[in-house]
């Protein structure tokens, strides 16, 4: 038996609560709050203690999927991102970069919101950037 504690950040908003996860022999076993967190004072929200039902589910996707003839297929990381930088580049050619909209997730750090943004922005020339967590 291999056991493990690692402190990690919760994956579920921005906030940045910490917590521990323990592991046996490479599996997550559980959540511990981390009691001297200052975000979450040593507190966890339903999801946060609940974080590591999702991580061995056996229906989580595990590698991009890429639908050819109406049928999903697995691909390659560069596969996948390949065809979505076509396609957006399509649209952005024959609609305009208005025709396009990008919404994110308060499940994202600020930093990869704020680059999110930019890339709509800049890359995409588009305001129609959208979040979950507006008001």
């Amino acid at each position: 038996m291999n056991a493990n504690v690692v402190l990690t950040t919760c994956p579920f908003c921005g906030c940045g609560c910490n917590f521990y996860l323990e592991a046996l022999d490479g599996q997550i076993t559980g959540v511990v709050p981390c009691t001297t967190d200052i975000v979450s004072r040593g507190q966890l929200c339903i999801k946060g203690r609940n974080a590591d039902a999702f991580v061995q589910h056996s229906d989580r996707l595990t590698t991009p999927l890429i639908k050819e003839n109406g049928k999903f297929k697995k691909a390659s990381w560069d596969e996948a991102l390949s065809l979505v930088s076509q396609k957006l580049k399509d649209i952005k050619g024959k609609h305009g970069p208005d025709a396009i909209g990008f919404v994110s997730s308060a499940k994202c750090t600020n930093e990869e919101n704020y680059l999110f943004m930019k890339f709509a922005r800049t890359v995409m020339g588009t305001n129609n950037v959208d979040h979950c967590a507006r008001l």
